[in-house]
């Protein structure tokens, strides 16, 4: 480490650096500067209480009352939020947007008489509130007949064309990796299956968007690598250890995607999606169920500060607008990032590096509890692991992320790192580089001390059933029952959180007050289960029972049914 000595704070006093490792492209640099940015999802889901359609959704159904796009462009505003990804078209295949390839769209639908567009609306709300804007085309189309054949891939690259010429400049371009399985396909009513890694033929897709986009990121989880990648997971958090770099071709496992790769020969840094409810689509069963702003902070602590950026989903409602829950918690959201960032201790204090260790002094004790630094990622992502130390009357303590489960998380820095540990009131604090992988090249440290959180919005009390007896009748069947007849609305179904293995992704979910005739209540799929691990409600008009029946008739993977919790709703 003693050839690091007397290079760590170089590229700030402006001398010249050379890369070490892969670096960061123009638009790379502009979009890690955006930080956060929000998703929104609005479909023929949103009429449907679903997360996936099936494609046979009516065009009856898409007429919101009160549609008001500048409404989600100033929420998004608000909440910090630097730019806006629309699903311009989901898994049903509906499109958001007048093309002129399908018949499928707002221009065969009541609203405006078919004369809407709303990705037209949303794009120029964006840029009237000084927002960037962006689309999601969804690659899975379970509308169209041709889905799983040549003839639809040059479908999907004209509707592609159709968004990345007429709505003005795109700053990225979302495509998501659900790719084939059942659906309507025009009246089919089939499955199809086709090959990820080839079927699209990506290469020439990404041309197309190069060409149309000069200034455009392309985000895909279909195979082929894009310019940003999924962490692995739909819960908000990316992994303590995190490298912008991926392999340009070869297999790419969970682990590379949630935590980088320190050897990997191309900058593809991670990008954090996660919705402010549970799913990511509106249901009005949510509505009491918004992420708590503590959730929201942790969320905020697990992806911006650790060398990502956050894009966060607020969905709309079937009228069109964002619902008041969930404006007022991102509003609250910035808002307490803004408190906790508002004043950086290490300003008034003495700053003195020499080799690889800063220390920070202050004029007298301070209490702090958060800490912040970031690398100059031009020249490349180098520091390995780093040690944290505050001094208490006279001693050194080490200071560990107490949001890492094991060990210290002191590791990768990045665009930025953020460390969040129990208020101290220290003398000094010591930073010091422990690993890098060539010459460490710290731009910037600061440290702060974040308030308490104020309480958050309670949620609703709904009754819920307390200590259900329940048994397995097969390795596929659940049996639940409770002591007398009662009315129930509803049931919801936790998967297994760190598994899998038993996860039910298809169902049937039936009802008795006797055992012997047996009421259907509801079958379907649990929609991006397997993704988004949360909890999935089954609705069903007002029924008298004394016993539930759940058939898991599709597991994600392995032969027995299992969950991680189970509720059962009455009226």
């Amino acid at each position: 480490m003693c050839c690091f000595v007397a290079a760590l704070f170089v590229a700030v006093n402006g001398q010249t650096q050379t890369p070490c490792g892969p670096v960061p492209t123009v638009n790379q640099l502009r979009w890690q500067e955006m930080e956060m940015y929000a998703f929104i999802h609005y479909s023929m889901n949103t009429y449907t209480d679903e997360e996936w359609g099936y494609g046979n959704e009516k065009l009856e159904l898409f007429n919101p009352s009160d549609l008001d796009c500048r409404q989600w462009a100033r929420v998004c505003k608000q909440a910090g939020m630097k730019g806006i990804i629309f699903t311009a078209k989901h898994h049903c295949g509906f499109c958001m947007w007048p093309s002129k390839y399908t018949e499928y769209s707002v221009k065969n639908t009541p609203w405006k008489q078919g004369k809407g567009d709303v990705v037209r609306e949303l794009a120029d709300a964006c840029r009237e509130e000084g927002l960037k804007f962006a689309v999601y085309l969804s690659p899975w189309d379970r509308n169209h007949k041709d889905y799983g054949r040549s003839e639809y891939v040059t479908y999907f690259r004209n509707q592609l064309r159709e968004l990345l010429t007429n709505y003005g400049d795109i700053f990225e371009v979302w495509f998501d990796g659900a790719n084939g399985g059942d659906g309507w396909y025009g009246g089919a009513n089939e499955t199809r299956t086709i090959d990820r890694t080839t079927y699209y033929e990506w290469p020439e897709t990404y041309r197309m968007i190069h060409e149309l986009q000069p200034q455009c990121l392309i985000w895909n989880d279909g195979g082929d690598r894009g310019d940003l990648r999924w962490v692995g997971t739909e819960a908000g958090n990316v992994g303590e250890t995190n490298w912008s770099l991926l392999n340009n071709v070869g297999e790419v496992t969970w682990t590379m995607l949630h935590y980088g790769l320190e050897d990997g020969d191309s900058w593809v840094p991670g990008e954090t999606n996660t919705s402010i409810r549970p799913g990511w689509f509106y249901h009005s069963t949510e509505d009491e169920h918004v992420k708590s702003l503590s959730k929201l902070m942790d969320t905020y602590y697990k992806s911006v500060g650790r060398n990502s950026c956050l894009l966060l989903n607020f969905p709309i409602m079937p009228n069109g607008r964002i619902h008041p829950n969930d404006s007022l918690r991102g509003v609250a959201f910035y808002k307490m990032i803004q408190d906790v960032f508002a004043t950086d201790l290490a300003q008034k204090a003495k700053k003195k590096t020499q080799g690889l260790e800063t220390i920070i002094t202050f004029n007298e004790p301070t209490a702090f509890n958060r800490f912040l630094a970031e690398e100059d990622i031009r020249y490349g992502q180098r520091v390995k692991k780093f040690a944290l130390e505050a001094e208490v009357d006279g001693r050194w303590i080490a200071l560990k992320d107490e949001l890492v489960k094991e060990g210290d998380g002191l590791t990768t820095i990045g665009h930025r790192r953020i460390i969040c540990f129990p208020t101290i009131k220290a003398t000094k604090l010591r930073f010091t580089i422990l690993d890098a992988k060539c010459e460490p090249i710290i731009k910037r440290i600061s440290i702060y001390l974040a308030p308490e959180l104020t309480a958050d919005i309670p949620d609703s009390g709904e009754k819920c059933s307390s200590n259900l007896h329940y048994f397995f009748s097969s390795p596929k069947q659940m049996m639940i029952d409770w002591e007398q007849e009662q009315t129930i609305t509803s049931f919801h179904y936790l998967p297994p959180q760190n598994s899998k293995a038993g996860m039910v992704t298809h169902y049937t979910l039936w009802a008795s007050s006797d055992w012997q005739q047996w009421t259907k209540l509801a079958s379907g799929e649990f929609s991006n289960i397997v993704n988004n691990p949360i909890w999935q409600t089954i609705k069903f008009a007002p029924t008298k029972a004394k016993i539930l029946r759940l058939d898991a008739d599709r597991l994600a993977d392995g032969d027995r049914m299992a969950f991680g919790d189970i509720e059962v709703i009455i009226e």
